[in-house]
């Protein structure tokens, strides 16, 4: 069983148990289960913004502990005074030391769209991401049957929340990738094996369709390479890792998109 197979296994078993502890009707009294979802797609288009999708992780499976006592408060709304379009909070808490309460914290603090960052394989865990103050979620196509996969999108989009699709390579995005899905994440990071490759998201660029906003993830540590990628057609950058590992997150993201945006000016100067 690899890394991928052995966290979708254990979050069947959370989810059973989060329906008994916490029931959909007790989500459904969430403040946040009526307030309208921000949009994910419109916030990365957005040309005063820098595209990055800002990631709070504290751990992960492959690297261990990354930064677990980060104060998601200072962090989130360090991230974006910082520009970034839009935050992404991982929520899982036996692989990577997340919680549904950050997501609620960065929620509190921040006026942006929230990326729930999770494994979801169930209608519930939408509910919960709707209750949460989440506006979007994430469906890896590597974890979820074509059909189950836009069955989930389809119940998401009914409660207003967008969905970044997940892809690994071109089978996957040919597969899964339906009418129900605006925006695509091309993770560089293969989840069987954890390495990286962000030459993955330059392959397949050419093939995600128009219309569709492309989001390169994972193993983005150079300023320039986004500059490329923004290229090759991509919009949105999810970045972890490059920012967690410094001890003020929020100050490596600052210093980041300041870079981007003098490179993104010396090349406009050129052309």
């Amino acid at each position: 069983m690899n890394i991928l197979d052995e966290i979708i296994a254990h979050k069947y078993k959370e989810v059973a148990e989060r329906k008994e502890l916490y029931p959909v009707k007790l989500l459904e009294k969430s403040l946040y289960f009526e307030t309208p979802c921000l949009s994910l797609e419109r916030y990365l288009l957005r040309p005063d913004k820098s595209g990055i999708i800002a990631e709070i992780k504290r751990k992960s499976p492959s690297k261990g502990d990354i930064n677990p006592y980060v104060s998601v408060e200072r962090t989130s709304i360090g991230y974006m005074q910082a520009g970034a379009s839009a935050l992404s909070i991982l929520t899982d808490t036996n692989y990577f030391g997340g919680k549904n309460e950050d997501l609620v914290t960065a929620r509190k603090y921040n006026f942006c769209p929230i990326l729930r960052k999770d494994f979801m394989v169930d209608e519930y865990q939408i509910v919960e991401a709707k209750s949460i103050g989440a506006d979007a979620i994430l469906l890896i196509a590597a974890a979820l049957e074509p059909v189950r996969l836009k069955e989930l999108a389809a119940f998401a989009r009914s409660f207003g929340l967008e969905v970044l699709l997940e892809v690994h390579n071109k089978e996957e995005l040919d597969k899964t990738l339906n009418e129900l899905v605006t925006v695509v994440g091309v993770n560089n990071r293969n989840l069987k094996t954890f390495k990286t490759d962000v030459g993955l998201s330059f392959e397949l660029a050419q093939y995600i369709p128009a219309g569709i906003t492309k989001v390169s993830e994972s193993g983005l540590s150079q300023a320039q390479t986004l500059v490329e990628l923004q290229q090759a057609g991509y919009n949105g950058f999810l970045i972890g890792e490059t920012f967690m590992t410094d001890s003020r997150p929020e100050r490596a993201a600052a210093a980041f998109v300041k870079e981007l945006r003098q490179l993104q000016e010396l090349k406009a100067q050129v052309v």
